[in-house]
């Protein structure tokens, strides 16, 4: 990120997880009043300025990645129910191009993918050189929902910790950039969120039962989100876990943790073509 841009002079490290520290999500915040300073409204509206500038900047540097291959950029969204995983992607990079961007959902897997190792179908997803994917959950739900469905013995989700940072640190040991952020809602922000989709006949079709059976083990989850953060935050693929009720100061946060990962690479354009000066362009 660059300092001396004051629209997106913005320090995410409060929100990192460093490796090897214990998560309490109890005690983290899921708004992000405590880094505005003075007026709420007026904090509001320069966070969304600021956000604008770095979606612009993103799609930049994203232009940049597609022609250098510089690199390979995951990046991570998960959450509870409503906690804006969808619409974080279409905020944050929203200015990139569809030819450099992908984003992939996990969704319950297929008899095909179960076939498989958890990660198979992961690792098909995962980013070529100068991509950037987003994934809408990910690996991580087979810590998860595996966890508190008993869809597998503990004995072998206890195990997939490990496999999870091994897998994490291979994708950096060969080029990929990997930023994972937990959206943090409170219990009361998920109410709002999942009344809002009931009263909004346009937003019905995102409404489902089962998020009310995740939201009556809202503990479970919060508990199993502790553990499979604390033990696979890293140095090379770290998480932050990011206050999200507020969807402005959540944009901000993911935004610019991207932004100093692809600002870090310094891209420079492919030089040019030998002779390119000497092409002229028949009438």
């Amino acid at each position: 990120m660059n300092p001396d841009d004051p629209a997106i002079a913005f320090d995410p490290t409060p929100f990192v997880v460093m490796p090897g520290r214990p998560v309490r999500l109890d005690d983290l915040p899921t708004r992000g009043d405590d880094w505005v300073d003075g007026d709420p409204e007026v904090a509001k509206s320069a966070a969304q300025d600021a956000n604008g500038t770095i979606s612009a900047r993103l799609g930049e540097l994203q232009e940049r990645l597609h022609a250098t291959k510089a690199a390979k950029v995951l990046v991570v969204l998960q959450g509870m129910d409503t906690s804006g995983k969808d619409s974080t992607t279409r905020r944050v990079f929203g200015d990139g191009s569809p030819l450099g961007i992908r984003a992939v959902p996990f969704g319950r897997p297929t008899e095909v993918e179960r076939a498989h190792d958890f990660l198979w179908r992961v690792h098909a997803a995962a980013p070529a050189d100068g991509e950037i994917v987003v994934f809408n959950r990910s690996h991580y739900e087979d810590v998860l929902v595996v966890r508190i469905d008993e869809l597998v013995p503990a004995e072998r989700w206890e195990r997939r910790f490990d496999h999870l940072v091994d897998f994490e640190r291979m994708l950096v040991d060969e080029g990929t950039v990997v930023r994972k952020f937990f959206l943090h809602i409170s219990r009361d922000e998920q109410h709002q969120r999942l009344q809002d989709r009931l009263d909004d006949p346009t937003k019905h079709w995102k409404f489902e039962s089962g998020d009310l059976d995740a939201r009556a083990r809202w503990d479970n989850y919060q508990r199993a989100y502790e553990e499979a953060i604390a033990r696979t935050s890293t140095d090379v693929a770290p998480w932050y876990v990011v206050p999200a009720d507020q969807k402005w100061f959540r944009d901000l946060v993911v935004g610019s943790v991207v932004l100093e990962a692809l600002e870090a690479l310094d891209m420079r354009w492919p030089e040019p073509p030998e002779g390119l000066e000497h092409i002229v362009i028949p009438d």
